[in-house]
């Protein structure tokens, strides 16, 4: 079975490992400028395949042409796995029994780019794994195989990626192998009025609303972990939030009130409960438990969150 492997992020690695044997190919997006010095840094993914020999394509978009250097690895299968942008019909049509993609949802619930923290700031309690035959619409194709996990509280979207990102490379060479044996792709249409959308996450997404539940302040920095950070302001300097619990009591005081500093973090008035915010990173200081900067910041309570 000859693969072509089209990936951009880490999420794919353990799948790309899993099926390495069959890669013939790998597809990812071009590097963009980090870092003030605006270095170029290759993806994981190409860093992977070249370290297996592995040629590798890159590409902005379908329209430049070297993405029909594709076609001398005479394709049986394309396997996508968070590649970040959506492939035409034309190209695949190109293997010759077809492509398939793994998507971190239990498809048609949360398409689109960024499933895994959305699955968090909702609140769910479940996601899983779907594997689609594709078509040129975003995560519609017909499922292939789907599996569901369970998103345990102290879950935030490292680990809830990292679990997911396991279990795809477990389940893949599975599926992989019974459509080499079956000679086609075969699956069971999605319901499309059931379909949830994901929107591209943005910086201004992790601003915490203090009006909102404690435990939706809680959701978002699970959520946001990774990117942007859910974050507030204090004394016009941003505070960026990493861990926290919640506390179920009604407190008559403000959201965004400092209630309380005791060992187990920084205590905080939302519109419902209180959040306890347990491990954070003030502009400019390193991130630290919340306890350890509390002693660091006298006058804490009392004193309100910002929101700009």
């Amino acid at each position: 079975m000859n693969i072509v492997f089209f990936s951009t992020s880490a999420f794919s690695i353990p799948s790309y490992k899993a099926i390495v044997n069959s890669i013939k190919c790998v597809v990812t997006k071009k590097p963009k400028p980090k870092g003030r010095g605006y270095m170029l840094e290759d993806s994981e993914i190409k860093k992977e395949a070249e370290r297996h020999s592995i040629p590798v394509v890159e590409i902005d978009s379908f329209k430049e042409p070297n993405i029909f250097s594709i076609l001398e690895f005479n394709p049986h299968l394309f396997v996508v796995v968070s590649f970040g942008l959506i492939i035409p019909k034309k190209i695949l049509d190109i293997p010759s029994i077809g492509s398939i993609n793994v998507h971190p949802s239990l498809l048609p619930a949360y398409r689109g780019p960024s499933p895994i923290q959305w699955v968090l700031l909702k609140g769910e309690e479940k996601t899983g794994i779907t594997i689609i035959k594709m078509n040129e619409f975003m995560d519609a194709g017909d499922i292939v195989y789907q599996e569901i996990m369970d998103i345990e509280e102290k879950d935030d979207a490292i680990t809830l990626s990292e679990k997911l990102a396991k279990r795809s490379g477990e389940l893949l060479p599975y599926v992989i192998k019974r459509i080499e044996q079956e000679g086609k792709i075969e699956g069971k249409q999605q319901d499309h009025g059931l379909a949830t959308y994901t929107p591209l996450i943005k910086k201004e997404m992790g601003l915490i609303n203090w009006s909102a539940s404690a435990k939706d302040i809680k959701n978002m920095v699970r959520a946001f972990i990774q990117w942007p950070v859910a974050y507030t302001f204090i004394d016009k300097k941003i505070l960026k939030i990493f861990k926290s619990e919640t506390m179920d009591i009604k407190v008559d005081k403000a959201p965004g009130t400092i209630i309380d500093v005791n060992k187990t973090g920084i205590l905080v008035a939302t519109g419902k409960g209180v959040l306890i915010i347990k491990e954070l990173q003030l502009e400019g200081k390193k991130r630290m438990d919340a306890y350890s900067f509390a002693m660091g910041y006298r006058g804490l309570i009392g004193k309100t969150f910002d929101f700009c």
